[in-house]
């Protein structure tokens, strides 16, 4: 095995591993319907948007740490 041609990325399964973590993290804040508690409509609404933004970050970071 020549050192030259390892490519492999020792981190790659970290960052798919958090990626994907972050991705049910933001389904499960959604499927827990978060606009359903006693609240403002502007916080349901930021909740929302952090939970969609958080599975976009996590697709992101495991795209980033597939790609080569």
């Amino acid at each position: 095995m020549n050192a030259t041609n390892d490519t492999s990325d020792r981190l790659e399964p970290v960052g798919i591993a958090v990626g994907v973590l972050l991705v049910l993290v933001a389904v499960g804040t959604l499927v827990g319907a978060p606009w359903t508690t006693k609240g403002s409509v502007a916080a349901s609404a930021l909740q929302v948007v952090g939970a969609v933004g958080t599975a976009a970050l996590g697709a992101v970071l495991v795209w980033i740490s597939r790609t080569d």
